[in-house]
């Protein structure tokens, strides 16, 4: 399984947010939309950044800077992993879980054309078992 065929299920829609964008600004997309990280993008199409619920909780701990005024670059992962449309989901499954992160920006041609999840890797391998499942049920009560 491709990313690509991930993406044509769950749709390649990219919440992306500007560096110069608040922290509160950021809290708000990601509570309103109801996710765990956002694309950081100046210019259409790019990836500057990723910002992450888990970025936000870092420099909680380790500031006494007013979080909700402070920009997004000040809190963003610059050093961004990402993955192509045409890697498959267990190269996706093993950089993701080596590098500890949970969402990976898919670029084509150096541009952002999606995101995955760990929710979504895990959807589409229960997904794959479950059609495993079926096909040997199948089998078996057809008597092959």
């Amino acid at each position: 399984m491709r990313i690509s065929d991930v993406l044509r299920r769950k749709g390649d829609d990219v919440v992306t947010i500007r560096s110069d964008a608040s922290v509160a600004e950021l809290l708000d997309l990601l509570a309103d939309r109801g996710i765990g990280a956002v694309v950081v993008s100046d210019a259409d199409g790019t990836v500057d950044g990723i910002v992450s619920e888990r970025d936000v909780v870092r420099h909680l701990r380790g500031s006494t800077e007013p979080l909700p005024a402070v920009p997004v670059r000040t809190i963003m992962t610059t050093e961004v992993a990402t993955c192509r449309l045409d890697d498959d989901l267990e190269t996706l499954a093993r950089t993701m879980t080596e590098r500890r992160v949970r969402h990976l920006p898919v670029v084509a041609d150096g541009r952002l054309v999606g995101i995955v999840s760990i929710g979504d890797v895990v959807k589409q391998r229960l997904g794959e078992l479950q059609d495993e499942r079926d096909s040997l049920v199948d089998y078996v009560q057809g008597g092959g």
